[in-house]
């Protein structure tokens, strides 16, 4: 008995939408309630010393920077100054690639029972 390969998400299978029809009715779904405000609220909290919970996060990010943990000093100085663009040179036996001479090709093979 032979096997049919159906795909729910083929081609084939796809409807087009009707004038009127809502397909996602509730919209994409709703972030944490006020997520930005309560980390606001937790990070902008003053401690008996004076200083924000930000501020001690710094910090604290800064002594593992003076200790030698690069990835601390690397976060502190993208977040403090930005990161550096990167750029990358494509060349081909010492030749620069021309944009425009750039050609895709893409091959796709049919598998049975698709279109």
């Amino acid at each position: 008995m032979g096997k049919t390969n159906y795909n729910p998400k083929s081609k084939t299978n796809l409807k087009p939408i009707a004038k009127g029809e809502v397909r996602n009715p509730n919209g994409a779904p709703r972030k944490l309630p006020k997520l930005d405000v309560i980390l606001a609220n937790v990070l902008g909290e003053e401690n008996k010393d004076g200083k924000t919970a930000a501020e001690q996060i710094i910090e604290a990010m800064r002594r593992k920077a003076n200790a030698g943990d690069t990835k601390a000093a690397a976060l502190l100085l993208d977040r403090g100054w930005g990161k550096i663009k990167e750029s990358l040179d494509i060349t081909t036996d010492g030749e620069k690639i021309n944009k425009s001479s750039i050609q895709i090709e893409i091959i796709t093979t049919k598998k049975d029972g698709e279109e």
